[in-house]
């Protein structure tokens, strides 16, 4: 597991498409019909990470709490399934329908779509606004497994709170934290 950082990026960047088999219904689900009214957020996360573990309640709370608000969630998994098979699309249905995830599961068998998203770990959060323009990519909050931060989504519900009120993001946006993404060879 190699601690990584999200990467850097301009933000203002329009969300790019992607056609994505979700793993529970067995349908290809794009970004056009999973988008939310009022933003949406597209995650990269995996079954096996501890990080993703760390935080995985708090991300279901997240998006229960923010789906009657119009902010849909969307998580994808980009993982390299020969070499780490806990994240293969059998194994991703069972967790999400174990979380009962409110939210789709989508594998991301090529790993364009991460590539698109200039994913690098997981989790990662981006957050898109009204106008599928990516506002926000960082950190849920300060939690990491081992550290004595709560687990309370801070970053994340201050940063979907700006999009529902449309003002400018203008707080600190901390990096997320989490395991590389699994690239294939």
């Amino acid at each position: 597991m190699a601690r990584t950082l999200t990467k850097s990026i301009p933000l203002g960047f329009t969300a790019p498409s992607f056609s994505l088999i979700n793993v529970v219904t067995g349908s290809q689900n794009t970004l056009t019909e999973l988008r939310g009214i009022n933003g949406t957020v597209i995650m990269f996360i995996c079954n096996h990470c501890p990080f993703v573990i760390h935080v995985i309640d708090e991300i279901i709370a997240i998006a229960n709490d923010y789906k009657h608000k119009n902010i849909s969630f969307v998580a994808i998994s980009s993982n390299d399934i020969d070499n780490y098979p806990d994240d293969s699309p059998q194994k991703m249905k069972e967790m999400a329908i174990e979380q009962q995830f409110p939210f789709p599961y989508l594998f991301d068998e090529t790993q364009a779509t991460a590539l698109a998203y200039n994913a690098v770990c997981t989790p990662e959060f981006n957050v898109f606004n009204h106008q599928n323009n990516c506002v926000y990519r960082g950190q849920m909050d300060d939690s990491r497994p081992g550290n004595d931060s709560l687990n309370n989504g801070k970053d994340l519900r201050k940063a979907l709170d700006y999009v529902l009120q449309k003002k400018e993001l203008n707080f600190e946006q901390k990096p997320s934290m989490g395991c590389n993404i699994k690239w294939k060879n």
